[in-house]
C-alpha cells in the first residue's frame, strides 16, 4: 500500500522539478563598448591601388596613434587605400614632417594586414 502512495508523491515531484528546470535559461550578454572605428570599418570597395608609404609606419586598429599596432607598412612598399583615399579624422599626430588628424585606411599588399595609418606617410 505504501507502494500506491508513494508513486504518485514521486511523480508530483518529478513533474515539480521539470516545470521548474525546464525552462530555457538565457544568460544576457553584457554589451561590450565598440569604438566608433571598429564599429564602422571603411568601405573597401573602391580604392586607390599599389600607393606607397613616404616612411616605414605601423598599421593601427584605430585611427589613433596609441591605437594597436598590427603590423608595418614598409617604406617604399605598396598597398590599397580603401574609400577612394577619403581621409577620416582621428587622433592628431606629427610624423613624416607633418602634424594632422587625417588618416586613411587599407591593406598592405605584402603582409595583407588592414588598418589606419596616417595620410602625411603615405604618397598619391
Amino acid at each position: 500500500m505504501k507502494f500506491t502512495l508513494l508513486a504518485p508523491a514521486v511523480a508530483a515531484v518529478a513533474l515539480a522539478g521539470t516545470t521548474l528546470t525546464s525552462g530555457v535559461a538565457m544568460a544576457q550578454t553584457p554589451s561590450a563598448p565598440v569604438s566608433a572605428a571598429a564599429a564602422a570599418a571603411p568601405y573597401c570597395g573602391n580604392g586607390l591601388t599599389n600607393v606607397p608609404a613616404k616612411e616605414s609606419v605601423k598599421i593601427r586598429s584605430t585611427p589613433k596613434v596609441k591605437g594597436t599596432a598590427l603590423g608595418v607598412w614598409g617604406k617604399g612598399q605598396k598597398g590599397f587605400i580603401c574609400n577612394d583615399g577619403k581621409s577620416i579624422k582621428g587622433e592628431k599626430y606629427t610624423l613624416c614632417g607633418k602634424t594632422s588628424t587625417e588618416w586613411l585606411y587599407g591593406i598592405n599588399n605584402s603582409t595583407n594586414v588592414k588598418g589606419y595609418v596616417p595620410r602625411a606617410c603615405m604618397k598619391w
